[in-house]
């Protein structure tokens, strides 16, 4: 290989590497902190800035759009310059973005903010994580630092919403943005001191490849959120179907290439694969049963922002809770059990959302904290086996695909369960609508159960009243549907996460014969710590 490092011993890690830890939490805890709040802040910066409703939604998308796009560049980008320089050059970009974000006087400017922003954050998350990689060769510190690496992302989800009502209550909307300029200058001061450097090899960075994966990422997932929000068209499916054939390209040009963008060799590993799928597929169902609830919150309960934020706060201390422990029963346990044990838990949760009504605010709320207690293994668990399976030199290549996976998920999760539910809503509503309306009430209050209640509002007397009954009874039909699609989901997860990960045993208990070190991935290979399987009969 062309390690231009040097060799890190496989030793148990020490203070400096905990404490550089806590560095690399920083940035993630401000990107999670930074999505979050603004949702909240959108309504008042869109009335400062005079943004339409389009360019608000670009504004909410284009730091996504443009993130997972620049992933798998920045994860094998970090590899080949060394991982702590592009970590440091992405907080000094990520900083300065932040800074025109928040000095924005035009929705125009707001939106290129907003896509720096995306652009310099792919450093981070790819480098983070390859770092740890770097930092903590032991699997058991490993697994660990990254359950505790993801508290700091779920923390930051957590505290968002109350992070953010404060704010906006003291100062201007642009605040939420400057949270990330005193971070970074931080993490500028800190991580050459705390961070080692790593790099895989000196290789030409194929442009070509960049293009093609830039491409296909962003066409499949704004094909895939435009689904979501506007229902099939021929554009929105042309810009999904385009992607894919890009994307294809892609990993055939990767096949040919010596010196590959993307490894694909890394997918014939089955315990990678597999952590992928379940990664990607849990963070469907996820994203899509989030979605849903924050709606219902603030649609159905009709709770302000900051208060749905609050009640959404036990769910990420569910999820942090088990994240930081299952590394610690994966060390007696198999990690496939423990994560098909929490996912029974997260079936449950989505069971009770398939028995939500319009007044069932508290069996919403205990369904997604079960939801998220549940799913802790499997981001933790499904994220080590992911860069743990991954020679040295590809961690971050490794990283940048695991947070690829997520992503799309995510977006997945909003435009197939989102748009499902908004199916469900509006066959309900037209069922259920009372007569009377006056006329463009109810093609308003189909569109969107925002839209609903909005049309009910202008509706006075017995009529609006029962016109919002009927929103909300409507609603909580795409929730149940939600629901069901979640728990059928989780347990076809269940089986993958047994079948596929028995081999693997538990953390820190190598394989009998296994090497010291890792080699590399070839297609059909097991992970350094897995069991031989027994030959065929």
């Amino acid at each position: 290989m062309h390690d231009t490092s040097t060799a890190v011993p496989r030793s148990l890690a020490g203070r400096r590497e905990w404490i550089g830890l806590a560095v690399l939490g920083l940035p993630t805890l401000l990107l999670s902190l930074d999505t979050s709040v603004l949702n909240l802040a959108l309504p008042e910066l869109g009335r400062d800035l005079g943004a339409s409703s389009t360019q608000q939604l670009w504004i909410l998308d284009i730091y996504g759009f443009v993130l997972s796009g620049f992933l798998v560049t920045m994860g094998t980008l970090g590899d080949r310059i060394g991982r702590r320089k592009l970590l440091l050059l992405g907080s000094v970009g990520f900083g300065l973005a932040s800074t025109l974000a928040a000095l924005s006087t035009s929705a125009g400017m707001l939106i290129a903010g907003r896509a720096l922003m995306g652009a310099t954050g792919a450093t981070l998350m790819p480098s983070a994580l390859a770092l740890i990689t770097t930092m903590f060769a032991d699997a058991k510190q490993r697994s660990v630092a990254i359950s505790v690496w993801f508290s700091c992302l779920l923390g930051g989800l957590a505290i968002g919403p109350v992070a953010g009502g404060l704010l906006l209550h003291w100062f201007w909307w642009g605040s939420v943005f400057l949270l990330g300029a005193p971070v970074m200058l931080l993490l500028l001061v800190t991580g050459p001191r705390l961070l080692p450097e790593h790099r895989g090899g000196r290789e030409r960075l194929d442009l070509t490849s960049v293009a093609l994966s830039l491409a296909a990422i962003l066409l499949v997932i704004h094909g895939l959120t435009d689904l979501a929000r506007h229902g099939a068209g021929t554009v929105r499916i042309a810009s999904l179907l385009v992607g894919l054939a890009v994307g294809a390209i892609f990993v055939l040009r990767q096949r040919r290439l010596a010196d590959p963008l993307l490894d694909i060799r890394l997918f014939g590993n089955r315990s990678f694969s597999a952590a992928l799928t379940v990664l990607l597929f849990g963070g469907v169902t996820q994203a899509g049963i989030y979605l849903l609830t924050s709606l219902y919150l603030q649609t159905v309960a009709g709770l302000s922002p900051l208060h749905a934020g609050l009640l959404l706060v036990p769910s990420a201390i569910a999820m942090i809770s088990t994240i930081t422990t299952s590394p610690v029963l994966a060390q007696r346990i198999r990690p496939g059990l423990v994560i098909a044990g929490g996912l029974v838990v997260a079936t449950v949760g989505y069971i009770l959302f398939t028995l939500a009504g319009p007044h069932s605010l508290p069996l919403v709320v205990v369904g997604i904290a079960l939801v998220g207690f549940g799913s802790g293994p499997m981001v933790a668990l499904t994220t080590n086996l992911v860069v743990g399976s991954a020679p040295p030199e590809r961690a971050g290549s490794a990283a940048a695909i695991a947070e690829t996976s997520g992503q799309f998920g995510i977006a997945f999760g909003v435009a197939s369960i989102g748009s499902l539910a908004t199916l469900a809503y509006g066959s309900q509503l037209a069922a259920d609508l009372p007569a009377g309306l006056p006329a463009g009430v109810s093609g308003t209050a189909r569109e969107s159960v925002i839209g609903g209640i909005a049309a009910a509002q202008q509706v006075s007397g017995a009529l609006g009243a029962q016109l919002l009954d009927v929103v909300r009874a409507a609603f909580s039909t795409g929730v149940n549907l939600g629901g069901g699609i979640g728990a059928i989901v989780t347990v076809g997860l269940i089986a993958l996460a047994v079948v596929s990960f028995r081999h693997v045993r538990p953390l820190g208990q190598p394989a009998a014969g296994a090497a010291e070190s890792a080699p590399d991935i070839e297609p059909d290979a097991t992970l350094a710590r897995a069991e031989p399987e027994a030959p065929a009969a």
